[in-house]
Protein backbone atom coordinates (compact mmCIF):
# COMPACT_ATOMS: atom_id res chain seq x y z
CA UNK A 1 0.00 0.00 0.00
CA UNK A 2 1.51 3.47 -0.99
CA UNK A 3 0.68 6.41 0.14
CA UNK A 4 -0.24 9.81 -2.35
CA UNK A 5 -0.45 12.35 0.36
CA UNK A 6 0.71 15.91 -1.53
CA UNK A 7 3.63 17.49 -0.13
CA UNK A 8 3.12 20.89 1.89
CA UNK A 9 3.17 23.94 -0.72
CA UNK A 10 6.33 25.81 -0.66
CA UNK A 11 4.79 29.19 1.40
CA UNK A 12 3.22 26.97 4.04
CA UNK A 13 3.93 28.07 7.62
CA UNK A 14 6.58 26.47 9.64
CA UNK A 15 6.60 25.41 13.49
CA UNK A 16 8.28 28.79 15.00
CA UNK A 17 9.37 27.13 18.53
CA UNK A 18 12.55 25.68 19.47
CA UNK A 19 11.68 23.13 21.49
CA UNK A 20 8.82 21.35 22.58
CA UNK A 21 7.54 18.63 24.99
CA UNK A 22 8.54 18.44 29.08
CA UNK A 23 10.61 16.55 31.17
CA UNK A 24 9.05 14.40 33.19
CA UNK A 25 10.38 12.51 35.92
CA UNK A 26 9.38 8.44 37.11
CA UNK A 27 9.25 7.21 40.23
CA UNK A 28 10.69 3.27 39.73
CA UNK A 29 8.53 0.57 41.15
CA UNK A 30 10.41 -3.11 41.65
CA UNK A 31 10.47 -4.58 37.79
CA UNK A 32 11.81 -1.51 36.24
CA UNK A 33 14.58 -1.20 34.06
CA UNK A 34 15.79 1.44 31.87
CA UNK A 35 16.20 -0.77 29.02
CA UNK A 36 11.75 -1.53 29.23
CA UNK A 37 11.56 2.19 30.41
CA UNK A 38 12.98 3.94 27.23
CA UNK A 39 10.72 1.94 25.11
CA UNK A 40 7.50 2.48 27.23
CA UNK A 41 8.06 6.06 26.92
CA UNK A 42 9.41 6.77 23.39
CA UNK A 43 13.33 7.01 24.41
CA UNK A 44 16.25 5.37 23.30
CA UNK A 45 18.89 2.78 25.62
CA UNK A 46 22.04 5.78 25.73
CA UNK A 47 19.39 8.70 25.68
CA UNK A 48 18.20 7.10 29.18
CA UNK A 49 21.19 6.36 30.35
CA UNK A 50 22.99 9.56 29.81
CA UNK A 51 19.79 11.47 31.58
CA UNK A 52 20.42 9.17 34.59
CA UNK A 53 24.25 8.33 34.98
CA UNK A 54 23.74 7.56 38.83
CA UNK A 55 21.67 4.65 38.48
CA UNK A 56 21.87 1.05 37.96
CA UNK A 57 20.25 0.16 34.36
CA UNK A 58 19.06 -3.17 35.46
CA UNK A 59 18.04 -2.47 39.13
CA UNK A 60 17.59 1.30 39.19
CA UNK A 61 15.58 0.73 43.00
CA UNK A 62 12.09 0.76 44.31
CA UNK A 63 11.09 4.53 44.61
CA UNK A 64 14.26 5.79 42.16
CA UNK A 65 13.68 9.07 40.78
CA UNK A 66 14.31 8.54 36.92
CA UNK A 67 14.24 11.63 34.22
CA UNK A 68 12.44 10.87 31.45
CA UNK A 69 13.91 13.57 28.73
CA UNK A 70 11.03 14.61 26.58
CA UNK A 71 11.87 18.06 26.20
CA UNK A 72 13.24 18.27 22.87
CA UNK A 73 15.20 21.62 21.48
CA UNK A 74 15.18 20.97 17.70
CA UNK A 75 18.08 20.82 15.46
CA UNK A 76 19.39 23.10 13.15
CA UNK A 77 17.47 22.12 10.05
CA UNK A 78 14.61 22.54 8.05
CA UNK A 79 11.37 22.53 9.90
CA UNK A 80 10.26 20.30 7.12
CA UNK A 81 9.65 16.58 6.31
CA UNK A 82 12.29 13.88 8.46
CA UNK A 83 14.67 15.24 10.32
CA UNK A 84 17.43 13.11 11.60
CA UNK A 85 19.73 13.76 14.57
CA UNK A 86 22.52 11.59 14.37
CA UNK A 87 24.02 11.71 18.13
CA UNK A 88 20.76 12.26 19.18
CA UNK A 89 19.78 9.08 18.20
CA UNK A 90 16.14 10.62 17.54
CA UNK A 91 14.04 11.28 14.36
CA UNK A 92 11.58 14.53 14.04
CA UNK A 93 8.81 14.21 11.66
CA UNK A 94 6.95 17.23 10.92
CA UNK A 95 3.30 16.56 10.25
CA UNK A 96 1.86 19.17 9.76
CA UNK A 97 2.29 22.75 8.81
CA UNK A 98 2.94 25.36 11.81
CA UNK A 99 2.74 22.00 13.94
CA UNK A 100 5.06 20.47 16.36
CA UNK A 101 7.11 17.73 15.53
CA UNK A 102 6.15 13.90 15.83
CA UNK A 103 9.50 11.94 17.50
CA UNK A 104 10.36 8.55 17.71
CA UNK A 105 13.99 7.37 19.02
CA UNK A 106 15.76 5.33 16.57
CA UNK A 107 19.03 3.03 15.86
CA UNK A 108 21.95 3.95 13.97
CA UNK A 109 25.11 2.55 12.22
CA UNK A 110 27.52 0.73 14.38
CA UNK A 111 31.29 2.34 14.03
CA UNK A 112 32.78 1.79 10.71
CA UNK A 113 29.41 1.63 9.71
CA UNK A 114 28.18 4.90 9.59
CA UNK A 115 24.71 6.29 8.99
CA UNK A 116 25.41 9.57 6.33
CA UNK A 117 24.15 12.93 6.82
CA UNK A 118 23.06 15.24 4.07
CA UNK A 119 19.41 15.48 2.38
CA UNK A 120 17.75 12.60 0.25
CA UNK A 121 14.15 11.83 0.16
CA UNK A 122 11.43 8.80 0.82
CA UNK A 123 11.61 7.33 -2.57
CA UNK A 124 9.68 3.98 -2.17
CA UNK A 125 7.78 2.63 0.67
CA UNK A 126 7.13 -1.26 1.54
CA UNK A 127 5.05 -3.15 3.96
CA UNK A 128 5.81 -6.67 4.75
CA UNK A 129 9.57 -6.12 3.34
CA UNK A 130 11.40 -8.85 1.95
CA UNK A 131 15.64 -8.45 3.42
CA UNK A 132 18.88 -9.74 0.96
CA UNK A 133 22.03 -9.89 3.15
CA UNK A 134 24.93 -8.33 1.50
CA UNK A 135 27.65 -10.00 -0.01
CA UNK A 136 29.76 -8.86 3.07
CA UNK A 137 26.65 -10.38 5.47
CA UNK A 138 26.86 -13.52 4.53
CA UNK A 139 30.94 -13.74 4.03
CA UNK A 140 31.00 -13.01 7.64
CA UNK A 141 27.84 -15.50 8.63
CA UNK A 142 27.34 -18.28 6.06
CA UNK A 143 24.90 -19.19 7.90
CA UNK A 144 22.91 -16.35 6.69
CA UNK A 145 20.01 -16.92 4.12
CA UNK A 146 20.23 -15.72 0.39
CA UNK A 147 16.66 -13.93 1.20
CA UNK A 148 14.20 -13.81 4.26
CA UNK A 149 10.82 -13.73 3.57
CA UNK A 150 8.71 -11.03 5.68
CA UNK A 151 8.03 -12.31 9.34
CA UNK A 152 9.22 -12.77 12.95
CA UNK A 153 12.56 -13.78 11.87
CA UNK A 154 13.71 -10.38 9.12
CA UNK A 155 15.75 -7.60 10.40
CA UNK A 156 13.59 -5.27 8.57
CA UNK A 157 10.45 -5.51 11.03
CA UNK A 158 7.27 -4.42 9.43
CA UNK A 159 7.50 -1.65 7.51
CA UNK A 160 10.11 -0.15 5.23
CA UNK A 161 10.87 3.45 3.89
CA UNK A 162 13.44 3.29 1.29
CA UNK A 163 15.75 6.54 0.55
CA UNK A 164 17.19 8.00 -2.20
CA UNK A 165 20.41 6.64 -0.85
CA UNK A 166 20.66 3.22 -2.48
CA UNK A 167 20.43 0.44 0.42
CA UNK A 168 19.65 2.90 2.82
CA UNK A 169 16.00 2.49 4.56
CA UNK A 170 14.30 3.59 7.96
CA UNK A 171 12.71 0.48 8.72
CA UNK A 172 11.43 -1.58 11.86
CA UNK A 173 13.25 -4.21 13.48
CA UNK A 174 13.00 -7.85 14.80
CA UNK A 175 14.79 -6.94 18.03
CA UNK A 176 13.35 -3.56 19.22
CA UNK A 177 16.09 -3.79 22.28
CA UNK A 178 18.45 -2.09 20.12
CA UNK A 179 16.53 1.09 19.88
CA UNK A 180 18.72 4.10 21.05
CA UNK A 181 22.17 2.14 20.22
CA UNK A 182 24.26 2.17 17.71
CA UNK A 183 23.45 -1.58 16.38
CA UNK A 184 23.09 -1.03 12.73
CA UNK A 185 24.74 -1.31 9.29
CA UNK A 186 23.93 2.44 8.03
CA UNK A 187 20.02 2.12 8.40
CA UNK A 188 17.71 3.56 10.90
CA UNK A 189 15.89 1.30 12.77
CA UNK A 190 12.47 2.06 14.68
CA UNK A 191 10.54 0.73 17.25
CA UNK A 192 8.06 -1.81 16.07
CA UNK A 193 5.18 -0.05 17.52
CA UNK A 194 6.51 3.44 16.25
CA UNK A 195 7.36 2.33 12.61
CA UNK A 196 3.52 0.94 12.54
CA UNK A 197 2.43 4.58 13.60
CA UNK A 198 5.24 6.25 11.40
CA UNK A 199 4.76 4.60 8.15
CA UNK A 200 1.52 5.50 6.89
CA UNK A 201 1.71 9.10 7.21
CA UNK A 202 4.74 9.74 5.70
CA UNK A 203 4.49 10.58 1.92
CA UNK A 204 6.72 8.93 -1.05
CA UNK A 205 9.07 12.53 -1.83
CA UNK A 206 9.45 13.39 1.75
CA UNK A 207 11.94 15.49 2.27
CA UNK A 208 14.89 13.73 4.53
CA UNK A 209 17.52 15.55 6.48
CA UNK A 210 20.19 13.92 8.41
CA UNK A 211 22.47 15.79 10.54
CA UNK A 212 24.66 15.32 13.65
CA UNK A 213 24.56 17.92 16.46
CA UNK A 214 25.19 16.57 20.03
CA UNK A 215 24.87 20.61 20.92
CA UNK A 216 21.46 22.04 20.15
CA UNK A 217 20.34 25.73 21.02
CA UNK A 218 17.17 27.39 21.03
CA UNK A 219 14.93 29.81 23.22
CA UNK A 220 12.42 29.35 25.64
CA UNK A 221 10.54 32.02 26.30
CA UNK A 222 13.15 34.87 27.50
CA UNK A 223 15.97 32.46 28.41
CA UNK A 224 18.25 30.16 25.90
CA UNK A 225 19.25 26.29 26.51
CA UNK A 226 21.83 24.29 25.13
CA UNK A 227 20.59 20.30 25.28
CA UNK A 228 23.70 18.10 24.90
CA UNK A 229 23.59 14.65 24.08
CA UNK A 230 26.55 12.21 24.02
CA UNK A 231 28.25 12.06 20.44
CA UNK A 232 28.30 8.74 18.33
CA UNK A 233 31.82 7.82 20.29
CA UNK A 234 30.76 8.63 23.68
CA UNK A 235 27.50 6.70 22.76
CA UNK A 236 29.70 3.97 22.24
CA UNK A 237 31.37 4.35 25.12
CA UNK A 238 28.52 4.37 27.20
CA UNK A 239 27.50 0.91 25.19
CA UNK A 240 30.83 -0.21 26.58
CA UNK A 241 30.83 1.27 29.95
CA UNK A 242 34.14 3.34 29.10
CA UNK A 243 34.60 6.59 31.13
CA UNK A 244 34.21 9.22 28.75
CA UNK A 245 37.52 11.63 29.90
CA UNK A 246 37.44 14.03 26.95
CA UNK A 247 34.75 16.29 25.88
CA UNK A 248 35.71 19.03 22.89
CA UNK A 249 32.87 21.55 20.81
CA UNK A 250 33.30 21.92 17.52
CA UNK A 251 33.74 25.31 15.75
CA UNK A 252 30.49 24.35 14.22
CA UNK A 253 28.79 24.26 17.54
CA UNK A 254 30.17 27.49 19.22
CA UNK A 255 29.00 29.63 15.45
CA UNK A 256 25.10 27.87 16.53
CA UNK A 257 25.33 28.75 20.09
CA UNK A 258 26.59 32.51 19.74
CA UNK A 259 24.39 32.80 16.53
CA UNK A 260 21.13 31.62 18.15
CA UNK A 261 22.34 34.30 21.47
CA UNK A 262 22.19 37.43 19.03
CA UNK A 263 22.62 40.50 20.48
CA UNK A 264 22.81 38.72 24.08
CA UNK A 265 25.87 36.73 23.33
CA UNK A 266 27.95 38.30 25.86
CA UNK A 267 25.71 37.24 28.56
CA UNK A 268 26.36 33.56 27.71
CA UNK A 269 27.07 31.46 30.89
CA UNK A 270 30.29 29.19 29.60
CA UNK A 271 30.83 28.53 32.48
CA UNK A 272 27.38 26.50 32.25
CA UNK A 273 27.98 25.56 29.05
CA UNK A 274 31.20 23.65 29.88
CA UNK A 275 29.11 21.51 32.62
CA UNK A 276 26.16 20.69 30.38
CA UNK A 277 29.12 19.11 27.68
CA UNK A 278 30.78 17.54 30.38
CA UNK A 279 27.63 16.18 32.08
CA UNK A 280 26.13 15.32 28.49
CA UNK A 281 22.43 14.52 29.85
CA UNK A 282 20.28 15.03 27.09
CA UNK A 283 18.28 17.93 29.02
CA UNK A 284 18.19 21.36 28.28
CA UNK A 285 19.84 23.77 30.38
CA UNK A 286 19.73 27.49 30.85
CA UNK A 287 22.35 29.09 29.79
CA UNK A 288 21.58 32.47 29.16
CA UNK A 289 18.93 34.50 31.13
CA UNK A 290 18.32 38.16 29.35
CA UNK A 291 16.61 39.32 32.34
CA UNK A 292 19.37 37.80 34.64
CA UNK A 293 21.15 40.28 37.28
CA UNK A 294 24.87 40.88 36.60
CA UNK A 295 26.77 38.04 38.65
CA UNK A 296 23.93 35.64 39.22
CA UNK A 297 23.53 31.84 38.05
CA UNK A 298 20.76 30.87 36.36
CA UNK A 299 19.44 27.46 37.45
CA UNK A 300 18.79 24.85 34.48
CA UNK A 301 15.65 22.78 34.23
CA UNK A 302 17.81 19.57 35.38
CA UNK A 303 18.36 20.82 38.53
CA UNK A 304 15.29 22.66 39.43
CA UNK A 305 13.22 19.08 38.37
CA UNK A 306 14.89 16.58 40.43
CA UNK A 307 14.90 19.35 43.57
CA UNK A 308 11.09 19.20 42.80
CA UNK A 309 11.64 15.37 43.08
CA UNK A 310 13.44 15.31 46.40
CA UNK A 311 16.41 14.12 44.62
CA UNK A 312 20.19 15.05 44.37
CA UNK A 313 21.73 15.80 40.19
CA UNK A 314 25.19 14.36 40.49
CA UNK A 315 27.75 12.93 37.79
CA UNK A 316 29.18 9.50 38.50
CA UNK A 317 30.43 7.23 36.33
CA UNK A 318 27.31 4.72 34.64
CA UNK A 319 27.12 1.18 36.52
CA UNK A 320 28.81 -1.43 34.53
CA UNK A 321 26.20 -3.27 33.17
CA UNK A 322 25.35 -4.28 29.24
CA UNK A 323 22.34 -4.17 27.16
CA UNK A 324 21.10 -7.53 25.43
CA UNK A 325 22.70 -8.28 21.96
CA UNK A 326 21.03 -7.27 19.07
CA UNK A 327 22.74 -7.09 16.03
CA UNK A 328 21.00 -5.97 12.48
CA UNK A 329 21.77 -7.39 9.59
CA UNK A 330 20.84 -4.12 7.01
CA UNK A 331 24.13 -3.69 5.32
CA UNK A 332 24.70 0.31 3.39
CA UNK A 333 26.28 0.69 0.43
CA UNK A 334 29.03 3.82 0.02
CA UNK A 335 27.96 6.27 1.72
CA UNK A 336 27.65 9.93 0.34
CA UNK A 337 30.65 11.82 1.24
CA UNK A 338 31.13 13.54 4.44
CA UNK A 339 33.68 16.32 5.83
CA UNK A 340 35.84 16.01 8.56
CA UNK A 341 34.91 18.33 11.09
CA UNK A 342 37.47 20.53 12.75
CA UNK A 343 37.09 20.24 16.48
CA UNK A 344 38.19 23.84 17.84
CA UNK A 345 37.68 26.31 20.63
CA UNK A 346 36.63 24.30 23.60
CA UNK A 347 38.49 21.08 25.00
CA UNK A 348 37.76 19.81 28.67
CA UNK A 349 39.68 16.43 30.22
CA UNK A 350 39.20 15.24 33.10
Amino acid sequence: MLSMSLAPTANAATYDKDYFGETEVHRAVFEDTLIHLARGNGLGYVELRAANPALDPWIPGTGAKIVLPKRHILPEAPRKGIVINLSEMRLFFFKEEGKAPITFPISIGREGLSTPTGKTKVVRKKEAPTWRPTKRMREEDPELPVVVEPGPDNPLGTHALYLGWPQYMIHGTNKPYGIGRRVSSGCIRMYPEGIKEFWPQVPIGTQVTVVDQPIKVGWVDNKMYIEVHPNQEQSQAIEEDRPIKSYEVTAEDMKRITEKAGEFASQIDWRRVRDAVRAHKGVPVAVLDKRREPGRHVEDELEELLKEADMEAKDVAPVVAKAPDSHIYDEPASSPAKKDEKKVSIKFND
